[in-house]
């Protein structure tokens, strides 16, 4: 049964549960314009997808958001997210994609009253959920009409290594074995297919608008061989791709908040009059 809850700036947000690919029960938070609900159907609203990052649960996932979704007139739902066997760090496994991209029936279908507009489905993530955005355009291209990528991560082979620069990176090394089954030098394949870089020749075809963003003051992904890296290599497949890049400098992830650039990529994705 879904719950809700009003929030300040407008909006309410209904707390609902999926079945994750391996069955296990997961929570998911939508965020809704407030005056809707079931005795206030809706007409049919563009859905954002937004998978969270690291260790981030749903309801700090949806905190982001903040009264945006009531300016603009549309829906967002952040998955608790399962991955092949750590909820809060998929770190982009295959069948957490595939939850993903059932998103927009799952919501449908938890509440019907909310109604979607599937030509107008979005995703937008930020750190490992900026990594599962790029996943979800690499692998269900027709199910989008724009993406906007936050200080991702592109190249999960090789941020194993980097984890062992971060103050708790050893703790990470340990958790993302246990999540992908191994090192990168014992289960290449299980790291590379959680690479975005591996899906960047479907990205750069796929005709999906994108925005990348990365901070040159990242301290916790190098986004020089990450997010820049894969900018790069998608304009060399297709030099005229709806791909933009947004550099700047904050703190990992800091300009993904409503109170900072999150209402700009909003924009930029048609959801929000400037």
């Amino acid at each position: 049964m879904a719950r809700s809850s009003v929030r300040a700036g407008g909006v309410r947000w209904w707390t609902i549960n999926y079945r994750a690919h391996n069955g296990v029960r997961r929570p998911a938070i939508v965020i809704v314009p407030g005056d809707l609900g079931p005795q206030h159907p809706s007409r049919p609203l563009p859905l954002v997808v937004s998978p969270h990052g690291r260790g981030v649960r749903p309801s700090g996932n949806a905190s982001f958001w903040g009264g945006l979704p009531a300016l603009g007139r549309f829906a967002v739902v952040c998955p608790g997210g399962m991955g092949r066997r750590l909820p809060l760090h998929s770190w982009g496994y295959r069948r957490q994609i595939d939850d993903l991209a059932r998103m927009p029936r799952i919501v449908a279908q938890a509440l019907p009253w909310l109604r979607i507009d599937h030509t107008r489905i979005y995703v937008v993530g930020g750190s490992m959920g900026g990594q599962e955005t790029l996943l979800l355009l690499g692998q269900h291209p027709r199910l989008l009409k724009g993406a906007v990528a936050f200080d991702s991560v592109t190249n999960f082979y090789s941020r194993y290594s980097d984890f062992a620069q971060l103050r708790n990176g050893r703790s990470l090394q340990g958790l993302a074995r246990i999540e992908v089954g191994g090192t990168p030098r014992t289960n290449p394949s299980g790291y590379v297919l959680r690479s975005p870089t591996h899906w960047v020749e479907q990205v750069a075809k796929s005709g999906v608008r994108l925005q990348i963003w990365w901070s040159t003051a990242d301290a916790i992904v190098d986004q020089r061989h990450q997010s820049a890296t894969f900018y790069t290599r998608v304009k060399q497949i297709r030099h005229d791709a709806p791909v933009e890049a947004v550099i700047g400098k904050w703190r990992h992830s800091t300009e993904q908040r409503a109170t900072t650039q999150l209402p700009k990529a909003i924009a930029w994705l048609g959801l929000l009059e400037t």
